[in-house]
């Protein structure tokens, strides 16, 4: 079974261990560091802790919403989710990781009893995109592996688990792959040098090739490494999100 065919419960159980990691690095945390800066420009790790919390909540919602039927956006503006973020960073880490490890079971309880027919219910993101409920389990997946390195307490996307990196390397690149602006960013190819992934950014012939293990060439992707561990020019990206 490849990352992409797998089913919510697959996903279910990678969000767990996942979820299990990112609890134990909290438990590394005092006080002091938790209010350190994050790999994150502007944030804490206090910051990305009440974020990790504030979205299980509103993954739950959208939970919820596949459940009942009943309209349960995501957060409920831009506003109050940037606002609970920034009232929640300062908070003593005992409190902080109460709350993170309280929403992250609520969220979870609700995922494991969803009833099969669920899954397939659409709801939309805070976006405004429509998704099927079974998207909603790699959203939360998504989010605990890539904060996880913004901690900056060890974690690094070589760490990340192989199912993840395989899904979310081509995932990546098409999202790249529509923002790129051909004027500021020639035709390239990236390449892992450790599973049989490639794939061309940009229209016509790529120019050049960059080379480099998955987890490095996604990590590089995504903005959390600066790409020094790649072989072959870097050129400029777009924000990933």
């Amino acid at each position: 079974m490849t990352s992409e065919t797998a089913t919510p419960t697959d996903l279910l159980d990678q969000v767990a261990a996942s979820t299990a990691r990112f609890d134990a690095a909290i438990g590394t945390l005092t006080d002091t560091t938790l209010a350190g800066p994050s790999l994150l420009p502007g944030w804490t790790r206090g910051h990305v802790l009440a974020h990790m919390s504030r979205n299980a909540d509103s993954l739950l919602n959208l939970l919820l919403w596949a459940r009942t039927g009943i309209e349960m956006p995501q957060y409920p503006s831009v506003a109050v989710r940037d606002a609970d973020i920034e009232a929640g960073a300062p908070r003593p880490l005992l409190v902080q990781h109460a709350d993170f490890t309280a929403t992250a079971h609520r969220w979870q309880a609700v995922a494991t009893t969803m009833p099969a027919g669920d899954w397939q219910a659409e709801v939309r993101n805070r976006q405004g995109g429509t998704l099927t409920a079974d998207q909603i389990p790699w959203m939360r997946l998504r989010e605990t592996e890539i904060h996880h390195v913004d901690l900056d307490v060890g974690y690094t996307p070589a760490d990340w688990p192989a199912p993840f990196v395989a899904r979310l390397l081509p995932e990546t690149v098409a999202d790249l792959s529509a923002k790129l602006l051909p004027e500021a960013t020639p035709t390239f190819d990236i390449q892992s040098t450790d599973t049989d992934f490639i794939a061309t950014f940009g229209p016509g012939r790529p120019h050049h090739t960059v080379l480099g293990p998955a987890t490095a060439l996604l990590g590089w992707l995504v903005g959390r490494t600066s790409g020094s561990d790649l072989t072959g020019p870097l050129p400029p990206l777009p924000a990933w999100k």
